[in-house]
């Protein structure tokens, strides 16, 4: 991820400082939703950089309701928030509330949040429409003089949106993610490269690469890592990849006699 600008930088930890004991003592109050309410779009002015009159709304209809908070960029959607009461753990229903709100606008993203904490989603319109954690941020364990702690609030911020800097984060999840890496720990090239440091452990055994796949699938990878939608996606984008890398490979030649002998020949 590249560098946070200064400025952003200092206002980021300057806005963390100063959120940190208003979140803990409205916790303490345990106050209700439209305080929290109050205090999240507080934070998205002070902390994110978005202007709050002009780019976060409340007025945002959905199927005749309003979702509690919307962002907005150049009159478009960016993304929604669904605020929960400051002392309310987050749990699934409050997920698939959010998430519908989203599926209904067409918005890739949402954010779940009850102030100290923020779930980001990013929804997916397959058929069924699904959703994933993409960042899960915990504002109390958060330290304003720690970079990478800051990187996290960057993501939401309105220049690193400007910069799809949530996108580039996203794409590095999902690219380690155990579903991608068990994918690949079958694809051919990995099982042979596993199979020659077999070899070379163990010179007289003879190892056949759908010998090692199995092991690799039956007793090393969990099960839950190779089953499901998001296993069979990750499998899906692997092999896209290799096809565009078998396309953008030279042609080779099997012999040096079918080679082009000139650029007259070539041509």
């Amino acid at each position: 991820m590249a560098k946070i600008p200064s400025r952003v930088s200092e206002r980021l930890g300057t806005g963390l400082k100063r959120f940190q004991p208003i979140i803990d003592g409205a916790r303490g109050r345990d106050v209700g939703e439209a305080d929290t309410v109050t205090i999240v779009k507080d934070m998205l002015a002070e902390i994110f950089g978005y202007d709050k009159y002009t780019e976060i709304t409340s007025e945002h209809a959905i199927r005749g309701t309003f979702c509690d908070l919307a962002v907005k960029l150049d009159a478009k959607l960016a993304f929604l928030i669904e605020v929960k009461a400051v002392g309310l753990e987050l749990r699934d229903p409050h997920v698939k509330q959010a998430v519908d709100y989203a599926a209904n606008q067409g918005c890739e993203w949402v954010a779940l949040t009850n102030g100290h904490r923020w779930l980001v989603y990013r929804v997916s319109f397959g058929k069924p429409i699904e959703h994933q954690v993409v960042a899960d941020i915990n504002l109390a364990g958060l330290n304003p003089r720690k970079e990478r702690d800051l990187e996290l609030l960057w993501l939401l911020s309105k220049e690193g949106w400007l910069k799809s800097h949530l996108d580039e984060y996203a794409a590095q999840q999902e690219a380690l993610s155990r579903f991608t890496i068990g994918a690949l720990l079958l694809t051919e090239p990995l099982l042979s490269a596993l199979r020659r440091e077999v070899r070379r452990v163990s010179p007289e055994a003879k190892i056949e690469l759908d010998q090692l796949e199995a092991v690799l699938h039956n007793d090393v990878i969990k099960r839950e890592v190779l089953e499901g939608e998001r296993a069979i996606t990750a499998k899906k984008v692997i092999e896209r990849a290799a096809k565009r890398a078998l396309r953008a490979k030279p042609v080779e030649f099997s012999r040096v006699e079918d080679a082009p002998s000139s650029l007259d020949d070539a041509g």
